[in-house]
Formats: C-alpha cells, sequence, structure tokens
C-alpha cells in the first residue's frame, strides 16, 4: 500500500487540474450609451465581457450594424425612437450561452416655437404662440413679464405683455428622459401717449382772432389720429399734424384722439382766444449804435417785428424795413431815428427796395402829446389812429436826441399808414457793442 499511495494521488490531482482547466462558456457584455443619452440617435459602445466562447454572434435589432459575429462589435447606432434588444450568443465545442440587454431609445426632440403677434408690436401687447416641436412629450413655458407667466400647455395660446422692452421667452420640450430648451426674444415698443404744441403763426403770437396755429402732434406710438376743436375749423384734420383757424374770441377745447391699433387716448389744450385789438406789442428790441449795427443790430422791420444788423439787410427784406436807428458813439450824446429810404444820407448802404416811414424823434418839440401812461394804458389802437405823425414828423432824422430823458417815445408812421411807438427805456454803454433798450407797440394794419 505505501508504494501505491502516491500514484493514486498524482493520479487524482491531475484529474483534478484538467477538470479546473475546462472553462464553463459564459455570455456577457457591457453596454454603454454615449453621453447617457437615449435620445435618437443612440450611440452604445459595447464591450465584450464573455469567458470560455470561442465564437460569437450580435443580433442589434433596429441598430446599425444589424448583427455581427465579432468578438468586439464596436459601437452601435439606433436613429429611431422604440424599445429594442441587444442580445449576445457565445459557445464553444460543448457548451452554449447567451445574454440580452432590454432599452428604450427616446424619439427625437426638435424643440422650436413662433410668435404672432396679434395686433402690433406697441403694448399691452397679445403674443400668440405657435408651438412647431416635434417629438416631445412634455412641455413648460415661460414668459418673463407676460401673462401667464408660466404654461405647461402644449399650446398655450396668446399672452399679454403690458411692459416694453425686451421680453425672453422660453420652452422646455421633454421627451421623459431628457429636456431641450429654445427662447425666442420679443422685443415691444412703449405704449401710446398723446400729447400735442399749438404753434401760433408769426402773426397770431398774440392769441387774438381771428387766430390760426399749427397744431404738432408730439404723440409718442400712434398709428392714426383725429383732431377737433368745436366752433373752430381745422384743416388735415385726420393727419398727422393740422391747422387751426379760430374767427372768433372766445375759449376753445382743441382735442387729438390717436390710436394706435391697441389703443385709443386723448389728449386737450384750452386756448383762449381774444378780441382783435389791432395791435402787436413787441419788448426789448435793442438797437446798436453806428459801431454796432453789424453786431447788434440798427434795423427794425414791422412786418417781421425783428431789429436787423446792416449786412443782414438785402433784397429779400429790404422793403419791409420800417426805421433805422443812427447812434453816435456810447455816450449817446446824438441819436436819432430815421426812414430807410434815407440810409444812404446818415452813413448807412443803401437799402435794397427801401419805403419811407415819418418820423418824430422828439415829441416835447412837436404838437403830440405823449407820455408813459398812454403808452402803458395803450391795449389797442385807439390812440395810435387819432395822432397825426406824418404832419409833425419827417424822414431824415433831423431832430436829434440823446440819453437826458427817459423814457423817450419816439412815434412813427410807415408806408401803407400803420402807426407805432417806440419806448426808449435804457441807454446801454458797452463800447462798441452799446445799444438802446426799447418796447414797441404799432397797429397790425392801417385804419
Amino acid at each position: 500500500m505505501k508504494k501505491i499511495f502516491p500514484f493514486l494521488l498524482s493520479t487524482c490531482l491531475l484529474q483534478g487540474c484538467y477538470r479546473e482547466s475546462v472553462l464553463l462558456v459564459k455570455a456577457g457584455f457591457t453596454a454603454t450609451v454615449a453621453e447617457n443619452s437615449y435620445t435618437a440617435p443612440v450611440r452604445i459602445q459595447v464591450e465584450n465581457a464573455s469567458t470560455g466562447a470561442d465564437f460569437y454572434r450580435w443580433t442589434f435589432e433596429g441598430g446599425s450594424p444589424a448583427s455581427s459575429t465579432e468578438k468586439e462589435p464596436g459601437s452601435v447606432i439606433y436613429s429611431k425612437a422604440g424599445a429594442y434588444i441587444m442580445k449576445l450568443e457565445v459557445w464553444n465545442d460543448t457548451q452554449r450561452d447567451e445574454k440580452t440587454f432590454a432599452f428604450t431609445v427616446d424619439s427625437t426632440v426638435h424643440a422650436s416655437f413662433e410668435t404672432e403677434l396679434v395686433i402690433n408690436d406697441f403694448v399691452p401687447a397679445h403674443v400668440k404662440i405657435v408651438n412647431t416641436t416635434r417629438g416631445a412629450s412634455s412641455f413648460r413655458w415661460i414668459f418673463e413679464g407676460g401673462t401667464p407667466a408660466v404654461s405647461v400647455e402644449q399650446n398655450p395660446g396668446e399672452i399679454l405683455f403690458t411692459e416694453a422692452g425686451e421680453h425672453l421667452m422660453t420652452l422646455e420640450a421633454g421627451n421623459g428622459r431628457e429636456t431641450f430648451t429654445v427662447s425666442r426674444i420679443i422685443i415691444l415698443k412703449p405704449p401710446l401717449s398723446v400729447d400735442f404744441d399749438i404753434e401760433p403763426s408769426f402773426d397770431d403770437f398774440d392769441y387774438e382772432a381771428p387766430f390760426t396755429a399749427a397744431l404738432q402732434n408730439k404723440t409718442l406710438n400712434g398709428l392714426t389720429y383725429t383732431w377737433s376743436c368745436d366752433g373752430a375749423t381745422i384743416d388735415h384734420a385726420t393727419e398727422e399734424n393740422a391747422t387751426l383757424h379760430i374767427a372768433s374770441a372766445g375759449t376753445y377745447i382743441v382735442t387729438l384722439t390717436a390710436d394706435n391699433g391697441q389703443e385709443v387716448k386723448t389728449a386737450s389744450r384750452e386756448i383762449a382766444i381774444g378780441e382783435n385789438m389791432n395791435l402787436y406789442a413787441v419788448r426789448d428790441m435793442k438797437f446798436g449804435i453806428r459801431a454796432a449795427d453789424n453786431t447788434v443790430g440798427c434795423g427794425y422791420s414791422l412786418l417781421l417785428r425783428k431789429v436787423f444788423k446792416t449786412g443782414e439787410m438785402d433784397e429779400n427784406n429790404g422793403s419791409s424795413m420800417t426805421v433805422l436807428f443812427w447812434g453816435l458813439n456810447d455816450s449817446f450824446d446824438r441819436c436819432f431815428f430815421v426812414s430807410p429810404d434815407h440810409a444812404g444820407e446818415v452813413g448807412f448802404y443803401e437799402i435794397p427796395g427801401a419805403s419811407e416811414t415819418y418820423i418824430v424823434n422828439k415829441t416835447e418839440e412837436s404838437g403830440i402829446a405823449f407820455a408813459s401812461s398812454d403808452f402803458d394804458a395803450m391795449n389797442d389802437d385807439e390812440l395810435l389812429r387819432t395822432l397825426d405823425i406824418k404832419s409833425e414828423g419827417n424822414t431824415t432824422g433831423s431832430l436829434w436826441f440823446d440819453n437826458t430823458q427817459l423814457p423817450r417815445f419816439v412815434l412813427f408812421e410807415a408806408d401803407g399808414g400803420i402807426k407805432g411807438v417806440i419806448k426808449i427805456k435804457a441807454f446801454v454803454s458797452e463800447g462798441n457793442r452799446s445799444y438802446i433798450l426799447t418796447d414797441i407797440k404799432h397797429q397790425k394794419t392801417a385804419r
């Protein structure tokens, strides 16, 4: 027995080693979804983990490739949504085994939407949302500044925005496992704001009848307009800007109604129109001495109600000049007003088309008495109509005055019969820019 035992032991050990060297066939593999995204197209990386096999058959139903006999098939692509089974069969000459892996590919989501302005882009604006998304099963909308602010409806309908500016609209579309986001910005204009100005015509700055004014529209974000004023006439009453005509004195309400499709609003202005007193009053007109005739100015036009510099008086306005001022120096030792048609005789350039004006430079040496109280009380042209200026005055400025009397009143009657009074209220000494400061009242029309 002692001789046999070692042999038997060696035989058993050998038999045991043989059994252990024959491996069982076991199918196994790992499937890794690229980027963990199950939304089609899905790429799955397959790695074989089988043991004991000599042969392999892969079945990828719905995949590309659809099958393979390679030990390592690499990656498989599933382009369409659905439920799939990945199968591996392995075997050798004596054994077989298989393994499957079931998974679902989610639908491809194309998240998109369009916006439609229900009327226009003025707030308050209604914006219609048109969902053009494909492949999603859930929806969440976020409308910044909108009402509603959030919706989970597939088609949220119309959204109301009441504030102007940029509004971000976002759609989060899901397929059950992943969410896809798309955003759009809509820019809306401010709401309707109605305003206007009444700008009197040049001859109607005194708001006396008959009265004409331009209606200047200052409305923001309007599209259509209607002007109205009871008792008045309006030219172009449905245009952006219009012209107002009022024939009689009274109080009037001018109204502008504006519409932009979203809103209709109005604005009104009250204006009081007085009786026609046939008198214009202008204040603080400056007439420069000879050294300032082309810097301060020296010629006054009744028609244009403006003091002109010598260099500004030409063939376009020369015929409208009414009086010229001549001042010797900044001490105002010798001053007078002269008719424009005598400009060349006192050292000015000849004025093209100049007309004749009769002037009373010194009322104290004339037959006309005129006081400060007369000037201040003059609210119409009644007093001017009674003054015989042409008989008492002249056109040459032969009577001069100095600065020893304030206020001083100079009377004039222009070509055509319009009469007026110049009130000299200050002699301002500023060297070569010295001037007299005046107020002027004159008739609108001769009568």
